[in-house]
């Protein structure tokens, strides 16, 4: 070495130290991963309460225009008959609506969806995938229906009806939703509404629906803000319903069973759910509706319950039970993807989260109907507690509460 010169030592990691280092990241990721999915998740809900705002101030703009609220189940066609009733084939057949279309139709102009609200109120002849109908669809669309998979309005996806939250996507759904209608806390001939006496005299279906219409919205039944004597800001308009994704999730896949009719919702919640994972249904349960189209949320335009109903019975995200087939009424509860409740839209407009929690009185009793006697009869406060006085909007309870 030549004199005056240092000797330079060039040293590297040792491969403890490189050890320490991948670690110390290991340990930083680890940590900054669950913070970053609830950011991300903070932000779809944010998303999602943001849409249902949007309902809201759309709700609120129709029933300046028009001094009512949509009907839930309402449109043109034989507005009080069933699909029993209804002609053998009514998607093929170029029937109208049948009174079977959801609050969301009449509220699509509403939240800047005019281009699609043309297509639903002229008659049309676009076909999905392309073609030409001939004869063409009426106004007002065919009968919402499982199989009516080929008008585009029914079939059209639209964001600001979808919960960020939720990962359903396609068939065999039609255009999903993530917002039900609020229609009360019982449920007795909600599946008809009052129509029908004046199409099939003596059937009495007034009669039963009357002490059971209780909701701010009302199947077949034009409602109004004159109507929530309780207050705007204390009756839920509508609520956040989860879309099914064919795996068995009580609150996505319903299961059919009357008795909670009699039983309340607590006798029913429990029977045929997997033990192991109780929000999932046993596998081969008996009850549960085989048709693939027949899942919660699947049909954005239909006002049948399963699809865009929801009631204030049972509890958020607790099992969906219908009354008997598939397009009856039932429990219908909200249920969201997001973590211990879900959103809610009050009548003001204002959009709030209830948890699971939410106080719901006596969940084995049934719900109010035209025959029942001390809590269940007719104008009686609801049995289900601060939850099912939320969704009265007439029945005089005194919300003193936080929720």
């Amino acid at each position: 070495m030549e004199a005056g010169k240092k000797r330079v030592v060039r040293r590297g990691f040792t491969l403890v130290e490189l050890l320490v280092v991948i670690a110390i990241i290991g340990v930083l990721v680890g940590l900054l991963l669950p913070a970053v999915q609830a950011a991300r998740e903070a932000a779809r809900r944010m998303s999602c309460s943001n849409n249902f705002k949007q309902i809201g101030l759309a709700m609120h703009n129709y029933h300046s225009a028009y001094n009512q609220l949509p009907m839930q189940m309402g449109g043109t066609g034989n507005g009080g008959l069933s699909d029993v009733d209804a002609p053998s084939n009514p998607v093929q057949s170029n029937i109208a609506a049948l009174g079977r279309l959801s609050y969301l139709v009449g509220l699509t102009p509403f939240f800047e969806q005019q281009a699609l609200w043309e297509q639903i109120s002229n008659p049309n002849q676009e076909l999905v995938g392309g073609g030409v109908k001939s004869p063409a669809w009426p106004s007002m669309g065919p009968a919402p229906h499982p199989n009516t998979n080929t008008y585009v309005p029914w079939m059209t996806e639209i964001p600001a009806l979808r919960c960020p939250s939720d990962p359903g996507v396609g068939l065999p759904a039609q255009g999903r939703t993530n917002y039900g209608a609020c229609t009360g806390d019982s449920n007795y001939w909600h599946e008809q509404g009052p129509v029908s006496d004046a199409l099939v005299p003596q059937s009495g279906n007034a009669t039963n629906f009357r002490p059971s219409d209780r909701g701010f919205f009302a199947p077949r039944k034009t409602t109004m803000f004159r109507d929530v004597l309780d207050g705007m800001s204390n009756t839920i308009a509508a609520g956040e319903i989860i879309t099914d994704l064919g795996d068995l999730d009580t609150r996505g896949r319903m299961r059919n069973d009357n008795s909670f009719q009699n039983v309340g919702p607590g006798g029913v919640r429990t029977k045929l759910v997997d033990p192991a994972r109780p929000q999932f249904w046993q596998s081969g349960a008996s009850g549960l509706p085989g048709g693939a189209g027949e899942g919660r949320g699947y049909e954005w335009a239909n006002g049948y319950g399963i699809y865009s109903q929801m009631k204030t019975m049972a509890p958020p995200n607790t099992p969906c039970v219908m009354g008997g087939w598939t397009q009856s009424s039932g429990l219908l509860p909200p249920a969201s993807r997001h973590q211990g409740g879900c959103h809610i839209l009050m009548g003001d407009g204002a959009v709030k989260f209830v948890t699971d929690s939410i106080e719901s009185g006596n969940q084995n009793t049934g719900p109010v109907w035209r025959d029942g006697t001390g809590i269940r009869a007719p104008g009686a406060p609801s049995p289900y507690g601060l939850w099912g006085a939320l969704g009265t909007r007439a029945s005089k309870e005194i919300i003193d509460s936080a929720f």
